[in-house]
């Protein structure tokens, strides 16, 4: 993994795999190796992060489903 390779967003893993959004954060929010940018909650202001995922991170990803269903 490299600070310079390819980092996916959320809405383009959504788009290339065919996936609701929902289910890309769900695969990748816990992964190692993804870099997570936001903030947390406040008082008055509810918590963002916006999840950035590596390629090689979404390639693992992918691998280890893909060995999981057959």
């Amino acid at each position: 993994m490299s600070a310079f390779e390819k980092h996916f967003t959320v809405d383009e893993l959504s788009a290339l795999w065919h996936l609701d959004q929902a289910t890309i954060r769900k695969l990748f929010r816990d992964a190692p190796g993804v870099l997570r940018v936001g903030h947390g909650e406040t008082r008055n202001k509810r918590g963002r992060v916006h999840l950035r995922i590596p390629e090689s991170v979404a390639t693992r990803v992918y691998a280890e489903r893909c060995r999981k269903i057959a």
